[in-house]
């Protein structure tokens, strides 16, 4: 279902660096890369920001069951995705890192593929 260049990118990034990893979706929340989904439209990007809260607030039940105080996470969605996760994430001692914040697309994909290149 996830197709694009940076996808595919970040996906690699996680599967190198990461114990587990997780897709978040607008529609289905917190899912498991092996886990076959349904084809979807909705993205947090045209929501509002009531909806937007209520995605957070369950996305951040699914995340409490898998993540404990002094555990790191790092986020590699966009803005929207993030905004309601990281604060409570934080305030439970969850260490959290977006090592792509502030860059455009093309700036991301260069530095997932440095990222590579740097034995990430």
């Amino acid at each position: 279902m996830y197709t694009s260049p940076l996808f595919r990118k970040a996906r690699a990034y996680a599967e190198r660096n990461a114990n587990a990893w997780y897709i978040l979706s607008a529609k289905y929340g917190l899912v498991d890369p092996d886990s076959v989904i349904d084809p979807y439209d909705v993205t947090l990007n045209r929501m509002g920001v009531a909806q937007r809260r209520a995605w957070a607030a369950r996305v951040r039940l699914e995340l409490e069951q898998m993540v404990r105080p002094g555990d790191t996470v790092v986020m590699l969605a966009g803005a929207h995705y993030r905004e309601g996760l990281m604060g409570p994430l934080r305030a439970r001692g969850v260490r959290v890192e977006v090592p792509m914040q502030g860059l455009g697309i093309g700036k991301q994909l260069q530095w997932l593929s440095q990222s590579r290149e740097r034995g990430q």
